[in-house]
């Protein structure tokens, strides 16, 4: 069974940092993409940053230059480093497993998910 466990998340003041990780566990995760989206609660759940096994990253508009996504295929661990942090950024943070080696920005095309990851940042 594929489990995925976030940490990291956290309360932080405007223009803070946080980096988000995200252990996955259960199966092989060679040839897969992996991601990140958030939700708030008045939202619909949102695209972050994607990155392939090829190590090709992929960020929303919004997060472009602030955040950095990486992972270490060794450790099947994906990270999301979150600099100069606002306050829209703040929600809870999904890291997701792809369900093959084409990146897609959509949620739909993730086949696992983890219980998620709060990030608050405080004006």
């Amino acid at each position: 069974q594929v489990h995925l466990v976030e940490s990291g998340g956290g309360l932080v003041q405007t223009g803070g940092s946080l980096r988000l990780s995200c252990v996955a566990s259960g199966r092989s995760f060679s040839g897969v993409f992996m991601g990140w989206f958030r939700q708030d609660p008045e939202k619909e759940r949102a695209f972050v940053a994607a990155i392939n096994w090829s190590d090709e990253k992929y960020y929303a508009d919004s997060v472009k230059g602030r955040f950095t996504i990486s992972r270490d295929n060794a450790r099947n661990t994906v990270y999301l480093e979150m600099n100069r942090l606002k306050p829209e950024d703040t929600a809870v943070y999904y890291c997701a497993v792809g369900s093959g080696s084409i990146v897609s920005v959509r949620h739909e095309y993730y086949s696992y998910w983890g219980q998620g990851t709060q990030v608050t940042v405080s004006s």
